[in-house]
């Protein structure tokens, strides 16, 4: 591409990751190059199981989360931060391969500061001229908004959570 563009794909509703996963085998199925990592997981989310077995989607891992962060204590929130400030530096560094960077749930490593905002929008405005990049989770920053060229918001209208009915195996994760 000539112009790779930024997506921000935010709110409290369910869908994000599913979305940024359908955007990477849509772009695998051109032809183009993904690099897909996440951050505050643990390994379990199916959609990577899946993503890992097409062709043109590379997974880039940093340590699986084992926790909530709310249930952290500050020597664990500390290890979290720079591990994921790490996993964010490299995969901006690896991007120069791909097409397509997604960065799932960057958007609440950068909103819990453990990477700056304004750190986020240097890499953004650094990136390789063609590289697309989406970034998901729960909310953004002036600065990112300013850097984003589609801003898609999912928000929850009505959920089974309210209900007490917890996150199911293949539909949540």
């Amino acid at each position: 591409m000539e112009k790779g563009l930024v997506h921000l794909y935010c709110g409290n509703g369910k869908g994000k990751t599913t979305a940024a996963a359908g955007l990477a085998v849509r772009a695998a199925g051109q032809g183009m190059r993904v690099l897909f990592t996440q951050f505050l997981k643990d390994f379990s989310s199916g959609e990577v199981s899946v993503l890992e077995g097409v062709d043109g989607i590379d997974i880039f891992r940093g340590k699986p989360v084992e926790k909530f962060v709310f249930a952290m204590n500050d020597e664990e929130k500390a290890a979290l931060a720079a591990d994921v400030k790490a996993q964010f530096e490299a995969a901006f560094a690896m991007a120069e391969e791909y097409d397509l960077l997604i960065l799932d749930e960057a958007l609440d490593i950068i909103s819990m500061g453990f990477v700056s905002e304004d750190r986020a929008a240097e890499l953004l405005s650094s990136r390789p001229k063609g590289l697309e990049v989406v970034m998901t989770g729960r909310a953004y920053g002036e600065k990112l908004r300013a850097a984003a060229d589609y801003i898609s918001e999912i928000n929850p209208v009505k959920h089974p959570f309210d209900k007490g009915i917890s996150a199911r195996k293949g539909i949540e994760f």
